[in-house]
C-alpha cells in the first residue's frame, strides 16, 4: 500500500514523495521572463521537501498569455530564464516540471488583484483573443474571442509544439498540458464554449480532437523515457456531470492510448452556471474514478492540506500524487509537517541538510 511519503516512479523520473506543488500563476515577469521573484518562489517550494515541483502555466505564445505578467516559453530566452530554476529544484531534490498553456478566450486580462477582467481592447496593454467560437467567458471577462481559423489552430498546435521542445532544452523533466479551467484546450472540449459546426465542433469525437492533435503533436519531441501529463477538466458542475464525466473518461482513455502518463483531475470553469461544491478534497471522488476507469496515473488538488487526509487519499487508491498550491504558500515547509504528523522515521530530512541538521537537533527549540 502507497503512503504520501512513498517514492513514485514514473518513466525514469523517481519522486522522493507523492507531494507535488500544483503549478501557480505569480503573474509577475515582464514579456513571458521570470526572475528573481520566480526563481526564489520555485527554489524554496522545492527546498521545503516536495517531490515534484510543476513551474506555473507557461504561455506558448504572447496571444496565449492570461495577463500581461504571465510567464512564457515561445522564445529561447525566456527558456534559458528558466534553467537557474530548474537547477535550483534539481539541487533540492525536486523534480523540474513545467505547465504549458494557452489561455484562448480568458487572455488579456489583468492580474487577479487588479480586477481580474478584460483588458479593453483600445487599452494598449491588451491584444486581440481566439477561441473555437465566438462565444464570451462571462462575468469580468466579456470580451468575444475571434473564432479560430483552421491555420489558428495549426499555429496554436505547432506553438505548443515549440514550447514543450524549449521546456526540454531548459532541464525540465515533467511536462504538463494545461487543458483545464476554461482555457484554449477545454474551451474546445466544452459544449458552453465550442458552438463549432466544422471537424472541430459539435460531437464528442470532434470536441475532442484540437486536444488530441495538440497532444500527439507533442508526444512527438517530447521524450518517451520522461513524464507527459495533462490537466483536464473532467466535470463543470452544470447538471451535465455525468456526462461530461463519461466523455472525460473516453477522452482520457485515448490520451493514454496516445502516450499520457498521469492525468491531473479538475474541473472545467466553462459553464456560468456551475454549481461547485466547494470542501475539503471535493475533487477526490472524481479522481478516483478517473484513476480506476482510465487506467492511469492519476492526481489531483483543491482544498487538501490536511496531512491525514492527504495520506488517506493515496493510502485509498484515490491518488497517486497530491498536488498542492495555498497550502505550500502558506507553509513551504509542509512536507516536513506533514511528515511530523504522520509519524514518519527521520522526517526532518524531508528537508535540505542546512535546516534538517538545526531542526533535528534542537527540536525541542
Amino acid at each position: 500500500m502507497a503512503s504520501l511519503f512513498e517514492p513514485i516512479t514514473l518513466k525514469n523520473i523517481t519522486l522522493k514523495n507523492r507531494v507535488a506543488v500544483s503549478p501557480m500563476c505569480q503573474y509577475s515577469a515582464a514579456d513571458g521572463l521570470i526572475n528573481d521573484w520566480h526563481h526564489v518562489h520555485l527554489a524554496g517550494l522545492a527546498r521545503g521537501g516536495a517531490g515534484l515541483v510543476i513551474a506555473e502555466a507557461s504561455a506558448v505564445s504572447p496571444e496565449g498569455r492570461i495577463t500581461p505578467e504571465d510567464a512564457g516559453i515561445w522564445a529561447d530566452e525566456q527558456a534559458d530564464a528558466f534553467r537557474p530554476a530548474v537547477d535550483a529544484i534539481k539541487k533540492a531534490g525536486a523534480a523540474p516540471g513545467i505547465q504549458i498553456a494557452h489561455a484562448g478566450r480568458k487572455a488579456s486580462a489583468n492580474r487577479p488583484w487588479e480586477g481580474d477582467d478584460h483588458i479593453p481592447l483600445d487599452n494598449p496593454r491588451a491584444w486581440p483573443i481566439i477561441g473555437p467560437s465566438p462565444i464570451a467567458q462571462g462575468g469580468g471577462l466579456s470580451r468575444i474571442p475571434e473564432e479560430m481559423s483552421k491555420d489558428d489552430i495549426l499555429r496554436v498546435q505547432q506553438d505548443f509544439v515549440a514550447a514543450a521542445q524549449r521546456a526540454l532544452d531548459a532541464g525540465f523533466e515533467w511536462l504538463e498540458l494545461h487543458f483545464a479551467h476554461g482555457y484554449l484546450a477545454q474551451s474546445f472540449f466544452s459544449r458552453h464554449a465550442n458552438q463549432r459546426t466544422d471537424e472541430y465542433g459539435g460531437s464528442f469525437e470532434n470536441r475532442i480532437r484540437f486536444l488530441k492533435e495538440t497532444f500527439a503533436a507533442v508526444r512527438e519531441v517530447w521524450p518517451d523515457d520522461l513524464p507527459l501529463t495533462a490537466r483536464l477538466g473532467v466535470i463543470e458542475f452544470d447538471g451535465q456531470d455525468e456526462e461530461t464525466l463519461a466523455e472525460s473518461i473516453d477522452l482520457i482513455r485515448r490520451l493514454k492510448a496516445g502516450g499520457l502518463d498521469l492525468i491531473d483531475v479538475s474541473m472545467g470553469f466553462t459553464a456560468g452556471d456551475a454549481n461547485i461544491p466547494w470542501g475539503p478534497a471535493f475533487m477526490a471522488p472524481f479522481a478516483e474514478r478517473v484513476r480506476r476507469e482510465a487506467d492511469i496515473p492519476a492526481a489531483t488538488s483543491w482544498y487538501i492540506s490536511d496531512p491525514k487526509q492527504a495520506d488517506e487519499l493515496i493510502r485509498a487508491g484515490a491518488v497517486d500524487l497530491v498536488m498542492l498550491g495555498r497550502p505550500l504558500l502558506a507553509n513551504p515547509h509542509w512536507p516536513y509537517d506533514a511528515a511530523r504528523t504522520l509519524g514518519v522515521e527521520d522526517s526532518a530530512w524531508t528537508l535540505p541538510a542546512p535546516y534538517a541538521h538545526w531542526l533535528s537537533r534542537y527540536r525541542a527549540g
